[in-house]
């Protein structure tokens, strides 16, 4: 594919944009609002479903409707199924539409579909959030091998930061096809901030007393993580009374039934159904720090200046770790407690991680990405500039 292309004159950008989960639906809001925002762009969404309520409840706070809905949620539905209702939907809307761009985001099996469907119909694909890798195919699983596809079929590369420039780089793509942008979630939180001091905290969580939370479910993690993890917060609690422990519930059974039954009944501990966006941004600005397998949470936190203890063996944000906000602690009952103590004992730890800078946006790459794109297709001479992390450099393996 050539570095610039040229369409017809006055003729607009027809751009289909593919999601399926909440993730997904918050990072490509900005991005959705920023093409639909400019004339001369034709812009269609179509979404998966993947993830039925928790993807509705995002559109509705930004204001999205699908032109596309597949609706293929099923419960504890595989990956195969995904996979394959993904792509026999995705193939009668790109066949209907004939876009002349895909947008895909992330590492979603829905992501991966979506490249997939394009190729299958010679429509080029620019992906959101390429180049993080972790180097392990495992973990995450199925992510990481879902966003490596993803990069091997794309056509336009949308690097959040240096580093995931550089893994791409790495693999022998051109350089001239990946953009650094920043990534599209610290736009959704600057466009959210003013709301988050207005909104309650569920009880019995009150602001007297200080609370850790909580968020677990990662694919890799069901079974004996999931439950070494909770052993590990529940030894937590019993040490340290005066501090509440948050807990947001994932809504996958297989999670529930490796979590509940461990944390259930320990006075301290709150098991909560899943938040709205809203509600969780306003607990994590709020908590006394985090901890999480989720890789949106590792690049939300550091706008609020909150610590996140990464309950991962490896994480494919190294970023934050270099800056000093994420510590990967692996999934082991007395590492995730003796790194949840150290934060609470340790005032030093616990302001140093609280004060570093956020490495992965400035709320500029929605409209980082737009430019670009205008510049791909020859709608205007010079691509914008790219997004430049105020931490230093991370030194190539």
């Amino acid at each position: 594919m050539p570095e610039t292309v040229f369409l017809e004159r006055n003729k607009r950008l027809r751009v289909l944009t593919i999601f399926g989960t909440r993730p997904e639906a918050i990072k490509m809001a900005p991005v959705v609002k920023a093409l639909k925002d400019d004339d001369r762009f034709g812009h269609f969404l179509a979404v998966t479903a993947q993830h039925r309520e928790m993807l509705d409840q995002v559109l509705s706070l930004f204001n999205i409707k699908a032109d596309f809905d597949l609706n293929i949620m099923e419960e504890r539905q595989s990956l195969s199924q995904i996979t394959v209702n993904a792509l026999r939907g995705l193939d009668n809307i790109i066949e209907r539409l004939n876009p002349d761009l895909v947008l895909v985001h992330g590492d979603t099996t829905t992501t991966f579909a979506g490249a997939l469907s394009a190729y299958y119909h010679r429509v080029p694909v620019a992906h959101v959030e390429a180049g993080l890798r972790s180097h392990d195919r495992f973990n995450p699983y199925p992510e990481e091998m879902n966003r490596t596809l993803t990069d091997a079929l794309a056509d336009i590369y949308f690097a959040p930061t240096p580093e995931a420039k550089r893994n791409l780089e790495r693999e022998g793509l051109e350089a001239k096809r990946i953009f650094v942008t920043g990534n599209t979630v610290v736009d959704a939180l600057v466009s959210l901030e003013p709301c988050l001091d207005q909104t309650p905290l569920p009880l019995p969580l009150s602001s007297t007393r200080p609370f850790i939370l909580v968020e677990v479910h990662r694919r890799e993690n069901w079974g004996e993580p999931l439950q070494q993890i909770s052993l590990a917060l529940k030894d937590l609690a019993l040490e340290f009374p005066g501090i509440d422990i948050a807990l947001s519930l994932h809504r996958n059974p297989v999670v529930r039934e490796n979590i509940v039954p461990i944390l259930e009944g320990v006075p301290n501990i709150h098991i909560f159904e899943p938040f709205n966006y809203l509600e969780f941004l306003s607990l994590m600005k709020k908590s006394l720090f985090i901890v999480s397998d989720s890789g949106g949470i590792q690049e939300e936190a550091p706008s609020f200046h909150r610590p996140v203890l990464v309950t991962r063996r490896v994480t494919e944000r190294p970023e934050g770790v270099l800056a000093g906000v994420l510590k990967v602690v692996g999934v082991e009952r007395e590492s995730v407690r003796e790194a949840c103590r150290k934060l609470l004992l340790d005032q030093e730890l616990y302001r140093k991680m609280s004060q570093s800078p956020n490495p992965f946006g400035d709320g500029r790459a929605a409209l980082r990405i737009r430019e670009y794109l205008l510049h791909f297709f020859g709608f205007q001479k010079n691509p914008p500039r790219s997004f430049r992390p105020k931490i230093r450099q991370i030194k190539s393996r």
